[in-house]
């Protein structure tokens, strides 16, 4: 807490009044953001002050000694006054941290950030700049006057920028602005050389009884919460190197320019994604440049935690696809003992070149990482390509607990717009995945789309939702028909693809017969010469079941029909050098029209006696 003096003086012709109160705020130190606009507290006051030791220096409006108390009691209270009393000042000093020193844009350590003017990294790069993102940065505004920083561009005659800062003292007109403190410093809490030993228990008791409470209230001590030996939010991930040392987990990333920073730490739980280049000569970066090699990215060793005992996760490879010089990727069966070092083919040619890395980082709730795999894509890089263009992705996955949700997609029947539960067939029923995204799928629909340049998109088939999607094929690509005929039917199906899809929303799984399944009319044995698919075209009948009031949307069958080419593929494009491979769903309604029913007209069975109508019968 810290005390604030303020003074009205208001005087006229007849009278004068003197008003002197004492306002108490908070010791804080802020920042917001407002028009571009950072405020730093300065709010750092001694409390009481003068209740205790005599003025050094008289303040501008009044100079108050201590009485001496006349109470025993609370003589043995208050400690003796020390020789050297505590300085007070009677007006605002100058802070310790000038506006001029601050950059609240500077997020990146010893690197430039863009269009961050007052970062003082930034030396040739500020030419570069098209605006700055912070514009002033200034103290306190409870201040009756305070320092602001200005920061601005403007163009030279060659059309670069330059960087132009002042300083200038602003004053605020509010009636409630502070003019005089009673404290030390500027930006910091007074020295703690200051108390003495003789005051200390005294100060200590005054100070933290009211914030903490009293021993005497509330009759025990409170105790700090050990640290988590975990990362938390933010925090830079550890490496460990050869000889034991603790490193920094660096994801490249793009600075002022284009041009890839290798050292950009990557921080806890932050997915990131970016794209850089690099300028590479083939002859001489090839199999030296670090950066273009694999083993940067999977020979790493990463701290769990950031202790100092923490266990060490080696960076295991997920997957490895290959790129070939016309974009067309396969994967790489890894068995380990496979060289993917970059081979320089030709001057102009260079192989095994690292284009994208993945990284993901499996944590359990306590912050630990439990699991690191990478991704990586490998290809060529031409001479005419250059710059080489680099993709890193990092993401973070939460540890899956034990009891894992099974979604459902109707009770029991299904709903407009959630996916389509499906399975395959194994001896014990039904197997499912617990992943909503494992279903029947479709293409998710992408201008440009190439059939043979993955990895695809693709977007769930959505109960009630008919839909269309596809790709284009360039014809150069399919010379070899064999190849392209797999290649577009697993592109078309999806990976995983379904055999049997669930008719109720909420099938169990231990009975097979309320399961459809996946009837299709391809054989590809029937396939002659060089055929390739061209349309996938899913149709699922459906109907309501149950009573009118609250029928149930039930899935009766389901059909996949393939439809290949019957005449060459030259044919079929005509003069255009692309043809459209497309893929679809439709939902058919298939139930009967409900008709309105009568009960039948009911019958008497009765029997009259014999003489009822005697005598007349």
């Amino acid at each position: 807490m810290a005390a604030s003096t303020i003074l009205f003086r208001f005087t006229s012709k007849l009278f004068s009044v003197f008003l002197l109160f004492t306002a108490v705020t908070t010791n804080e130190n802020t920042t917001s953001y407002n028009l571009n606009t950072t405020v730093f507290g300065y709010e750092n006051v001694t409390y009481d002050v003068m209740d205790n030791y005599t003025s050094t220096q008289p303040t501008e409006f009044d100079s108050t000694t201590p009485t001496p108390s006349s109470s025993s009691t609370e003589e043995t209270a208050r400690p003796t006054l020390p020789t050297e009393p505590l300085p007070v000042s009677g007006s605002l000093l100058t802070p310790v941290t000038n506006v001029d020193s601050l950059c609240p844009c500077d997020q990146h350590k010893d690197v430039c950030d863009i269009n961050c003017c007052c970062d003082r990294e930034c030396g040739e790069e500020v030419a570069l700049f098209t605006g700055c993102s912070v514009d002033t940065v200034s103290g306190n505004k409870q201040l009756c006057s305070r320092d602001v920083a200005s920061y601005s561009l403007r163009s030279t005659i060659d059309g670069y920028s330059e960087l132009q800062s002042s300083v200038r003292k602003e004053t605020n007109y509010d009636v409630f602005c502070i003019q005089t403190q009673n404290r030390v410093d500027g930006l910091s809490h007074p020295s703690p050389a200051l108390p003495t030993d003789r005051n200390f228990d005294w100060l200590f008791k005054q100070f933290t009884s009211f914030i903490f409470g009293s021993e005497e209230n509330s009759g025990q001590v409170s105790t700090a919460e050990p640290q988590s030996s975990g990362y938390q939010y933010g925090d830079v991930m550890g490496t460990a190197g050869g000889t034991g040392q603790r490193g920094t987990f660096w994801l490249p990333a793009p600075g002022v320019s284009a041009d890839c920073v290798d050292k950009s730490p990557a921080a806890f739980l932050q997915d990131q994604s970016s794209r850089c280049s690099r300028r590479v000569v083939l002859e001489q970066d090839c199999g030296a440049l670090s950066a273009l090699n694999m083993d940067t990215y999977t020979n790493i060793q990463l701290f769990a935690g950031k202790n100092e005992d923490a266990a060490v996760l080696p960076v295991e490879v997920a997957s490895v696809i290959l790129q070939s010089v016309d974009g067309t990727q396969t994967e790489l069966q890894i068995s380990g003992g496979e060289n993917l070092n970059p081979v320089l083919l030709n001057p102009t040619l260079c192989a095994n070149v690292v284009l994208k890395v993945i990284s993901v980082i499996k944590y359990n709730p306590a912050g630990e990482m439990v699991n690191v795999t990478v991704s990586l894509v490998l290809g060529f890089v031409r001479e005419a390509a250059l710059p080489l263009e680099q993709e890193f992705h990092i993401t973070f996955v939460q540890e899956e607990r034990e009891e894992v949700a099974v979604h459902y997609s109707g009770n029991p029947g299904y709903v407009v717009g959630l996916p389509l539960v499906t399975g395959t067939r194994t001896a014990d029923g039904i197997a499912r995945s617990i992943n909503p995204g494992d279903t029947l799928s479709l293409l998710h629909s992408a201008e440009d789309q190439d059939c043979l340049q993955g990895p695809h998109q693709r977007s769930p088939v959505l109960f009630g939702l008919d839909s269309v999607s596809g790709c284009t094929l360039r014809l150069e690509d399919a010379a070899n028909c064999s190849l392209i005929f797999q290649v577009l039917l697993d592109v078309l199906r999806g990976p995983n693809y379904p055999q049997y899809v669930a008719s109720f929303g909420n099938s169990p799984l231990d009975y097979p017969l309320d399961w459809v399944p996946i009837k299709s009319n391809f054989n590809p044995g029937e396939a002659q010469g060089c055929s390739i698919p061209l349309s996938l075209h899913l149709e699922i009948e459906w109907t309501k079941y149950g009573s009118l009031v609250n029928p149930q949307a039930h899935i009766v069958s389901i059909k996949e029909v393939i439809q290949t080419n019957i005449t060459s593929v030259a044919l079929l494009s005509g003069s255009s050098n692309t043809l459209p491979i497309t893929s679809s769903v439709a939902f058919i309604p298939v139930s009967a029209a409900a008709l309105p029913g009568y009960r039948a007209t009911p019958t008497i069975n009765t029997k009259l006696p014999f003489d009822f109508f005697f005598p007349f019968v």
